[in-house]
Formats: structure tokens, C-alpha cells, sequence
């Protein structure tokens, strides 16, 4: 039987680690029950209980059964925008409309189909998803670092576990917000009754946004967002959320595009790690996409995007 290595570096505290994991995989209770049971999960290298406790910082393993029904990816020569990359890890500026990782419905022409193409190897520790540390939307563009060995993947996933590694993004929003700045800090969870999407509920994890005004335009504003917590459309969420959804967002409440848009004006322009092997604080920036300069200039901005992520 297949197996695929599952590893996670526990952002919060939790009483018992069966709960955790139910609440952080998408593996069962019961699946996760059994695991337990068998040894297939590890805190920081020791074997758990249902009841074992869970701290910020612990190093979790899973080994799961890989299902009949998953996606396994394959090479495929698809073109890749590389900022940089060395034996360890590689930064790429993933574009609007790539899936990160193969799923039932979209099983190729993913990045990861794209990374093995170009790579060869990837780290193992995130199973049938190789390389991938963080995720970023299939319709949102920007940056994404890959590792290429486990060692370098679990020092960067702990790193984004205790935000040490930073993300910035650039989006467009419906409407005028009153302040300058602010932070959203509203848990996010399933939808209860959309399972596809997510949404601010009261049982949801810890997510916290922060924004701040770039260029008001009247009936839209530009935002600077740097994200405290990953969870899963954060922004998208949040930002809906206070009433102010992204440009062309049509998941989370804003009309179809236009301005030039082709889909929502959300893009991760800047990522700042420390390279595991080196030391080295590494901070990366791309320009936003072309249909987002077009919406701008439309708004009549007087950033220059062209040369810069997007602001001065």
C-alpha cells in the first residue's frame, strides 16, 4: 500500500491531538482514530494518543494510506515564471488561473505538475502535493516558495507556522473604507451550508488580516494586506466580511469583472523567509499582473506598477 508523509507545525495550542488534526487535515476523526492507534502519527518524534496534547511549535507526522481515488501528479511541460532558485528551494510568481496542486476535477496543468517538469525532485513531506510549503488560491497570482528536500520543507513550514515568514499582497476592493489602516481578526471556518466555501464562523480557526490604503479611487480603494494567519481564501473572506469584497470575487460576493479584470484583483506581490540553509533573509517582489495595471489605470492611479510591486 502507498503511504504519503503528512506534516504539519502546530500554529496554536490544543488539549488533545485528535481534534487537532480533524480540524487541520482533511483526513476523518475516524481515519485519524485509527492512525493513532496504528503509530502513523508523531509529535516531535514520538508516537501520540487520542488525548495527547498539542503546543505551538510541535512537529507533527502523519503516515496516511494513499487513497484509491487520489490524484498522483505527473511532469508536464508547462512554462513557469521563476524568481530564483537554488539546490534547496525555489520562489515562483504563480499566475491567475493555476491550480496549486492536482485534485479530483483538475488532476493536471497544476503548478506542481509544472514544478516536478522543471525540477525533477521536490520535498516529500506534504505527500501527493510535492514542494508545496503554502498555497495561494487557483485565481490568485503572486508568490510561492517550493522546497526541493524535507529538511528544507519543515524549516520553512515552521517558519510560516510561527510567522516568521511574511506575505504581502495587493488587492482591489469594492467601496471606500472610512479608516487608513485596520486588522480583521475574525475566525474563519466551512460555510454551513456551501462545504465549498469558507466563511467567519464562531467555531472557525484563528485568522487575522491586516490592511492598510494605498490609493483611494471613491468607489474602490487599493489595499496593502500582510497576512498574521493561512487560512484557506483568507483575504477573500475577510474582506467580504467588513463589507468591502475584492474586484471581480464572484465566490464571496462581488459582481463579475470589469475594469479590464479577468477575475479578482487579489496578488501576492512580496515574500520575505529566512533561507534554511544560509541564514540569509530573502525577500522577493513581482509586479501585479497586466489586467490588474489596466483596472488602475482605468481608476486613473498615479502609482507606477509597471516597475514596482505597486507601491513607492
Amino acid at each position: 500500500m502507498m503511504t504519503e508523509t503528512i506534516l504539519l507545525i502546530a500554529e496554536t495550542d490544543a488539549a488533545r491531538i485528535d481534534a487537532y488534526l480533524a480540524e487541520n487535515t482533511e483526513l476523518s476523526r475516524s481515519k485519524l482514530s485509527k492512525l493513532i492507534k496504528d503509530g502513523a502519527v508523531t509529535k516531535n518524534d514520538r508516537a501520540c494518543k487520542p488525548n495527547t496534547e498539542v503546543r505551538t511549535g510541535d512537529t507533527i507526522r502523519i503516515l496516511a494510506p494513499v487513497t484509491e481515488d487520489a490524484v498522483l501528479p505527473e511532469p508536464e511541460n508547462i512554462p513557469l515564471d521563476v524568481v530564483y532558485e537554488d539546490g534547496d528551494l525555489a520562489v515562483v510568481n504563480k499566475p491567475k488561473g493555476m491550480v496549486v496542486h492536482p485534485a479530483p476535477g483538475n488532476e493536471s496543468g497544476t503548478l506542481v505538475n509544472a514544478l516536478l517538469y522543471r525540477f525533477g525532485t521536490l520535498s516529500e513531506a506534504n505527500g501527493p502535493r510535492p514542494g508545496i510549503v503554502h498555497r495561494i488560491d487557483r485565481f490568485t497570482s503572486g508568490l510561492l516558495v517550493v522546497a526541493k528536500n524535507d529538511k528544507t520543507h519543515e524549516a520553512l513550514s515552521r517558519q510560516f507556522a510561527d510567522h516568521t515568514a511574511h506575505r504581502e499582497y495587493v488587492c482591489l476592493v469594492h467601496g471606500n473604507l472610512k479608516e487608513d489602516s485596520g486588522t480583521v481578526d475574525a475566525p474563519i471556518g466551512r460555510h454551513k451550508t456551501d462545504r465549498k466555501r469558507m466563511a467567519v464562523v464562531e467555531n472557525g480557526r484563528r485568522a487575522v488580516t491586516h490592511w492598510r490604503v494605498a490609493e483611494r479611487f471613491g468607489t474602490e480603494t487599493l489595499l496593502d494586506v500582510s497576512l498574521e494567519t493561512g487560512r484557506t481564501h483568507q483575504i477573500r473572506v475577510h474582506m467580504a466580511y467588513i463589507k468591502h469584497p475584492i474586484l471581480g470575487d464572484e465566490v464571496y460576493g462581488s459582481p463579475a469583472p470589469k475594469l479590464g479584470l479577468s477575475g479578482q484583483a487579489l496578488h501576492g506581490y512580496r515574500l520575505t523567509f529566512t533561507h534554511p540553509a544560509t541564514g540569509e533573509t530573502m525577500s522577493f517582489c513581482v509586479p501585479i499582473p497586466a489586467d490588474f495595471q489596466t483596472a488602475l489605470k482605468r481608476l486613473g492611479s498615479a502609482l507606477s506598477h509597471e516597475n514596482a510591486p505597486y507601491l513607492p
